[in-house]
């Protein structure tokens, strides 16, 4: 794909990368490797034409982009997709097998787990040796030490070998090092996922300071938050390719569409991303479905309004459904509807929307109730209603053959993750009271990320923080 669109001046590139490609060579069995040695030569030598004993793999295929000073991009695709190795040959750690990549500026690299540390070096060696290989001087680096050693917080062990850290102290230690040498482009791999939830706040502030003082990042993150709150532009690669490149709400959408299929459907998923992609270059504005079959036109339009718009994963699926014994009336259909009146299950933070389902009778039921509650991952209960579970019951009788549709509104004020909904029927029998049919879990839907967010937590109460200064 060309990256026209997010061309910059030459001047202002921090980093340019030009039809780079990774080939690796790829050996089903060992005496292969030996026989592409000397096999395909003495062919050669006989008139025949040479034989291939390996199969050809391409970890990258012709990637371009460039990325201007002080802009902040994340790179976010399945695994398997490429992106480290990209990373590594942006870092020079690594060789493409064609294409370029240029470089303007110091280089602060954090690509994987004590990379370019030594075992047997203690933390203090370690630093130093970092610092050689950033092209720091050693009297520079001599009064950044302490700095270094108050961000990383690992205590006396600075001066114990690097063998004996856990793999936390690990990513203390190289992440303090590598943003603490002013770097003018700084690189980062998943690495801050090893640090516990104090350390990555710490580091999250700190990118916020480089960023503030007009330094460029790119990094790799599979947190969907965390590249919509960051960056300024996300590139989405998969099988080597990049595929769609963008406004990161519109990227991270599009990457949790295909991350959970496989096979045929997230084939067919891949070409209308690649598609909108193509389609969005040729028109900023409107994406041009002259070329999309006549099925997928309703679905690209849906999608392409997603950085204003819910929309409909079908790969979001609840693996946690417990459905309880049925005791005279069934739900079924679960939904969530939006203000338009299409069913959705990626929704937009702080909307307003109706969760329906469908109840059909096999009994007469007295005191009807109905209910939903929202569950987190964990199975947290969060919030819900429980209509006629105190007080007067929504319906007094329900005959047997009767259908009714359940609706309940809410607005979705809950923070960007995925969560579960609840649904539950109360009501009287011939058996007893209680719950009449209940389903833990019917559903998952998920708040799309959010820029510039600052509420915590699990809810957005309307909190507003601020601050008065006084001598």
């Amino acid at each position: 794909m060309s990256s026209e669109r997010f061309a910059v001046r030459h001047t202002d590139v921090a980093i340019r990368v030009r039809d780079v490609s990774k080939h690796y060579v790829m050996f089903e069995r060992p005496e292969d490797r030996f026989k592409q040695m000397l096999v395909p030569r003495l062919e050669r030598l006989v008139g025949r034409p040479p034989r291939r004993y390996f199969r050809d793999f391409a970890a990258l295929s012709g990637v371009s982009f460039e990325i201007g000073r002080g802009e902040t991009v994340g790179i976010i695709g399945r695994n398997g997709s490429g992106k480290s190795t990209l990373l590594q040959i942006i870092c020079g750690t690594l060789q493409p097998t064609g294409g370029s990549v240029e470089v303007n500026g110091r280089i602060a690299a954090l690509l994987e787990l004590g990379a370019g540390f030594n075992p047997e070096f203690t933390g203090r060696e370690n630093v130093f040796l970092n610092a050689t290989i950033l092209g720091v001087p050693r009297k520079e680096m001599e009064w950044r030490f302490d700095d270094i050693a108050r961000f990383a917080d690992i205590g006396t062990f600075i001066d114990q070998p690097v063998k004996t850290y856990s793999s936390g102290m690990y990513v203390r230690l190289a992440f303090a090092t590598a943003i603490n040498v002013d770097p003018d482009i700084l690189v980062v791999d998943e690495a801050l996922a090893v640090g516990d939830e104090a350390f990555q706040r710490k580091c999250f502030a700190r990118i916020e300071e480089i960023k503030d003082r007009g330094g460029t990042i790119l990094f790799v993150s599979h947190g969907a938050q965390t590249i919509v709150q960051l960056c300024t532009r996300a590139m989405l690669i998969d099988g080597g390719e990049k595929i769609l490149e963008g406004q990161p709400k519109r990227v991270v959408s599009q990457y949790q569409r295909l991350v959970n299929l496989a096979g045929e459907e997230a084939r067919s998923i891949r070409r209308q991303i690649v598609e909108m992609g193509e389609a969005a270059m040729r028109n900023p504005d409107e994406p041009n479905l002259s070329r999309v079959p006549r099925r997928q036109i309703s679905q690209l339009r849906e999608v392409s309004q997603v950085d204003d718009e819910s929309w409909f994963d079908p790969s979001l699926i609840s693996h946690s459904r417990v459905e309880y014994e049925s005791q005279g009336a069934e739900i079924s259909q679960l939904r969530i509807i939006d203000y338009n009146g299409r069913e959705v299950n990626v929704l937009t933070h702080g909307r307003k929307y109706t969760y329906k389902y469908d109840v059909n009778f096999t009994n007469d039921i007295f005191n009807f109730g109905f209910g939903m509650l929202i569950n987190t991952k964990s199975g947290m209960g969060i919030a819900g209603i429980g209509k006629g579970a105190t007080g007067r019951p929504a319906i007094k009788k329900v005959k047997r053959g009767a259908k009714i549709t359940v609706s309940i509104d809410f607005i979705a004020n809950l923070l960007p993750d995925v969560y579960f909904l609840n649904a539950g029927i109360t009501g009287t029998t011939s058996g007893g009271g209680g719950f009449v049919h209940r389903i833990i879990d019917g559903m998952a839907f998920r708040i799309a990320p959010v820029a510039n967010l600052e509420a915590t937590g699990v809810v957005d109460l309307g909190v507003v923080g601020s601050y008065e200064l006084t001598d």
